[in-house]
């Protein structure tokens, strides 16, 4: 679930003001009764989770007394996930979601907190709580239950309301004196200065006016990094990211753009840092692209085989073709666990936290990157517009033909990506023009791959008629789709390689 709060800090003077012109017509507050809430954190003995906003807790009282909060970006969200388990053994799932963080080091518990308690509820007319409002008297103890600091602070926390009701709720608090100040965590202020540290994986920080060549790989290798490991737990817990796009495709995206910069840049970068590098993030594309192909698969036949009303389908064939794809994508999810669970993993995540904070850069990289990049990026562009990328292919060329130009576009887009921030508008524009030629080439592969395995399902179910039936007309929808991306690639081909969006090209 994701958790949406807003914190407030109070003196032990503040008095709680009344609530009730926070709720809609008709509602009321509802006071709990008081509770005490003992909760262990564990981390590792740097602070890795606390220093990057996460927390692994065991709370007494709790009906799943194991919580793990994962930060989402945003201050006051965050993804919660509780779990069963004994005081001392957290659940190996939550151990696993953070992974990323503590990369295979210890975790044994680094503070205590005890809470005092007063919740109120912010109900509709009907019952339902919209918000919830906590007055806590927070205890922080030591290994031996002594109390070594003291605090006050009140959340108020979304449940069935929207945004506004919290802001409401905030300015209601405030005019009586609350602080509304930064998100943190009552464990990071227990904590103190140490948990409030940089955390081990750099963000990128944006490029100054005048970049060197290697401050934009750095920036491009930080923001592909932070995307593939933020992706990691929503993989472990199959729940989609931000825009309701899947985990696994996000962090197979990462893969391939990181392996295609340090392709791009491979003059600014030492040979002997990122070619293992590139090895191992090929090794994680693989193994999430059988997950990946499943899910596209899956969405395609559906919305192939509802192409045409007026021409409908078997529906229990449909059906029964989903139930091959479904077994294969929990077969590639299966594998994908194995993975991320296995040492080689864990080995690559330290390369990618280390790569973020320090990139193995070749003295070429000093250079301004506004005289060194464009020609780093002429040559997969050379590779695109030559006579094996675009300028090759014809409309009887074969599907694994078009698929080879395909990854050379996606190579130049990323590449044009990387750079377009220092080089400028013409670049800007090549690389929205080039997200075209690749979605005509994309539908192309997907409608291609689409078809072969409609026709490889029918092939493998030889006694099923109406599935054989079915799969061949459904091949045929995706046949005329490849043809008509055929006939799409010139415009979108035209509209790359104008003057305007091209000229800062050597």
């Amino acid at each position: 679930m994701v958790e949406e709060e807003q914190k407030y800090e109070v003196d032990d003077a503040y008095v709680l003001p009344d609530l009730a012109a926070t709720t809609p017509s008709g509602g009321r507050i509802r006071a709990l009764p008081p509770v005490t809430l003992v909760a262990r954190y564990l981390d590792t003995v740097d602070l890795r989770l606390a220093r990057a906003g996460a927390s692994l807790r065991h709370r007494r009282g709790d009906e799943l007394p194991w919580t793990v909060k994962l930060p989402t970006g945003t201050p006051g969200v965050r993804h919660e996930v509780s779990r069963p388990g004994p005081k001392g053994q957290p659940p190996p799932e939550l151990v696993e979601l953070v992974t990323v963080l503590h990369r295979g080091a210890p975790l044994a518990p680094v503070t205590v907190v005890r809470t005092v308690r007063h919740a109120y509820e912010v109900c509709d007319k009907a019952g339902t709580v919209l918000a919830e409002v906590v007055d806590d008297r927070v205890s922080v103890l030591d290994a031996s239950g002594v109390t070594t600091d003291t605090f006050r602070e009140l959340e108020a926390e979304r449940k069935g309301g929207d945004r506004a009701l919290l802001d409401r709720i905030g300015t209601v608090l405030r005019e009586a004196g609350a602080r509304g100040g930064s998100f943190t965590p009552k464990h990071v202020r227990a904590l103190g200065e140490a948990a409030q540290a940089d955390p081990d994986l750099v963000a990128p920080g944006g490029l100054s006016a005048e970049p060197t060549a290697g401050d934009v790989v750095t920036e491009a290798l930080r923001k592909e990094i932070r995307r593939l490991l933020a992706h990691d737990p929503l993989v472990r817990l199959r729940v989609p990211g931000a825009g309701g796009d899947t985990g696994v495709h996000q962090m197979r995206v990462a893969c391939r753009r990181l392996r295609s910069d340090l392709r791009t840049f491979k003059a600014l970068v030492r040979t002997t840092w990122s070619r293992p590098l590139r090895t191992e993030l090929r090794w994680l594309a693989g193994v999430l692209g059988a997950a990946r192909d499943a899910e596209v698969l899956r969405a395609r036949l559906r919305s192939t085989a509802d192409a045409d009303p007026l021409s409908p389908l078997d529906g229990d064939a449909v059906d029964r073709l989903d139930e091959v794809l479904a077994a294969r994508q929990r077969s590639a999810l299966a594998a994908i666990d194995e993975a991320l669970r296995s040492a080689r993993y864990l080995a690559l995540v330290d390369s990618l936290v280390l790569a973020s904070a320090s990139p193995r850069l070749t003295r070429r990289a000093a250079a301004p990157a506004a005289k060194a990049l464009p020609a780093l990026v002429a040559r997969p562009w050379a590779r695109l517009t030559g006579p094996d990328g675009v300028d090759g292919l014809d409309a009887r060329s074969p599907d694994d033909r078009w698929h080879a130009v395909r990854k050379e576009a996606k190579q130049a887009r990323y590449a044009v990506n990387a750079v377009a921030p220092t080089v400028g508008k013409g670049a800007r524009r090549l690389a929205r023009a080039l997200a075209g030629v690749q979605d005509v080439l994309g539908e192309h592969q997907d409608a291609a791959i689409a078809a072969d395995t409609w026709l490889e399902i029918a092939a493998e179910l030889p006694d099923d008629h109406e599935l054989a039936v079915t799969a061949g007309r459904l091949a045929e929808r995706e046949r005329a789709s490849v043809h008509r991306m055929r006939s799409s690639l010139p415009a979108a081909w035209h509209r790359a390689t104008r003057r305007r969006r091209t000229s800062w090209l050597p």
